[in-house]
């Protein structure tokens, strides 16, 4: 459920901020980068903050999420 919710959640900010660069202002195009340079990060780091928010929302992890070793 987790793993569902999560990238709903990002693929939706992604979407969001593509819409925002071309009807707002171009400077959204920073809020996609930031989505792409956290899922990097939590690729080495193995830690993920929206997958803790959600933990703490209750969701509750049905597999592997954004990181492995937990």
């Amino acid at each position: 459920m987790l793993n569902t919710y999560f990238r709903v959640i990002v693929g939706t900010m992604v979407l969001l901020s593509v819409v925002l660069t071309v009807y707002v202002n171009p400077n959204w195009m920073w809020f996609t980068v930031f989505i792409g340079v956290n899922l990097i990060q939590s690729a080495f780091t193995k830690w993920c903050l929206l997958e803790t928010i959600l933990m703490k929302l209750g969701i509750k992890r049905e597999g592997k999420g954004c990181s492995v070793n937990k």
